[in-house]
C-alpha cells in the first residue's frame, strides 16, 4: 500500500498511508531540557486511525510516545526526569539529564510502500561534552490492510566518542530491584492501562512473569475508550538481539499498570562499558496492529516478515 512522506524541515517527518497519519517524527526536541531533549515518534497510529503512544503523561512528562533512552550510563540520565539514587530514591538532578541531538539526514527514502530514514545524532553531557555519535534508522513498511497492520523497524549504531568508557545501566543495576528500564521505551496511552501482554511462550505469565525476561517477542494488547475498539503492539528482536551476539543481551522492560509501557532494555540486570571509539549495534521491530491479537496470530504474522 502507498506511504506518503511529508518532512516539515527542522520540525518533525510524518508518514501516512490510506489517509491516515501513521506516524510523526519529532526531531526538534522540546523544549524542557529535565525531560531529555531528543527525538521521538509521536503519535503513532494504527492503519484504522486509533493512536496507540502517550504523550508527556501527567505521571512522568518525559514519556514521549517510542524513544531511544539510556537512564544511566556513567552518571548521567539521558531517559528523562528523576534520576534514581541507592538508599535515596529518585531525585530532581537536573545536572545529570543529557540530551540527543540532531545532526543531519543522509537517508530519506520513498518507495510506494517503504519509507526509510538514516539519521545522525549526537549523544551530549548535561555539561555540554560530546559523549557519543549515533546512527539510527528508522523504515516504515509491510503496510497491510488486509491484516490491519504495518511494521517499524528501528536500529541504532552507537560509538563512544569520549577517551574514557561509557558504562551503561539501568535502575536495577543502581540497586532498584526489577526496575530496569533502559534503551528503546514505548509509552502507551492512558487506555492502554491495565492491558494484556504475552509472549510467544506459557501463557499464564503476563506483565510479572515476562519483566526482566528474554524472548524474541513480545505483544501488548487492549481496548480503546470513546471508541470499540482494540488495538495490539508486537515488539520484537532482530535475529541477532534476540540470540544475544548483540553488545548486550537485552531484555524486556514491560508493566502494564500503573503504566502502559515496553522497553527493549540492554543493561537490566548488569552494566555494561563501551570503550573508547568502540560501538554497539541493535535492530528492533514494531508491528502495529487494529484488533486484539492472540498469540497464534502474532507468531503467524511475524514469520511472513522479513529482516
Amino acid at each position: 500500500m502507498t506511504i506518503q512522506v511529508t518532512h516539515t524541515h527542522g520540525e518533525d517527518i510524518t508518514v501516512r498511508s490510506g489517509g491516515v497519519e501513521l506516524l510523526r517524527y519529532v526531531y526538534r526536541p522540546d523544549p524542557d531540557a529535565f525531560e531529555a531533549r531528543k527525538p521521538y515518534i509521536h503519535p503513532l497510529r494504527t492503519l484504522g486511525g486509533q493512536r496507540v503512544s502517550g504523550y508527556r503523561p501527567s505521571d512522568h512528562r518525559w514519556h514521549k510516545g517510542l524513544q531511544m533512552t539510556a537512564s544511566h550510563l556513567s552518571g548521567q540520565n539521558f531517559w528523562g526526569g528523576n534520576s534514581y539514587v541507592h538508599g535515596e530514591g529518585y531525585l530532581a538532578l537536573p545536572e545529570r539529564v543529557g540530551s540527543m541531538r540532531h545532526e543531519s539526514f543522509p537517508v530519506l527514502a520513498v518507495r510506494d510502500d517503504r519509507f526509510t530514514l538514516a539519521e545522525e545524532l549526537t549523544w551530549v553531557a548535561n555539561g555540554g561534552q560530546e559523549w557519543a555519535r549515533e546512527e539510527r534508522g528508522i523504515t516504515v513498511h509491510s503496510v497491510d490492510p488486509a491484516a490491519g497492520a504495518w511494521a517499524l523497524d528501528w536500529s541504532i549504531r552507537l560509538t563512544n566518542v569520549r577517551d574514557e568508557p561509557l558504562r551503561f545501566g539501568s535502575p536495577t543495576t543502581a540497586g532498584r530491584e526489577m526496575a530496569g528500564y533502559t534503551g528503546l521505551q514505548w509509552r502507551g496511552p492512558r487506555d492502554f492501562t491495565g492491558g494484556t501482554v504475552f509472549g510467544p511462550g506459557d501463557p499464564a505469565r503476563g506483565e510479572h512473569g515476562l519483566m526482566g525476561t528474554r524472548g524474541p517477542w513480545l505483544a501488548y494488547t487492549a481496548e480503546h475508550d470513546d471508541v470499540d475498539a482494540h488495538s495490539t503492539l508486537v515488539f520484537a528482536h532482530a535475529p541477532e538481539g534476540e540470540e544475544g551476539s548483540a553488545a548486550h543481551a537485552s531484555h524486556w522492560f514491560v508493566r502494564a499498570e500503573p503504566i502502559p509501557t515496553v522497553a527493549f532494555s540492554w543493561a537490566f540486570f548488569d552494566e555494561f562499558a563501551l570503550e573508547p571509539g568502540e560501538s554497539f549495534a541493535y535492530r528492533y521491530r514494531l508491528v502495529v496492529a487494529d484488533g486484539a491479537w492472540d498469540r497464534d496470530r502474532v507468531g503467524a504474522h511475524l514469520e511472513g516478515l522479513t529482516w
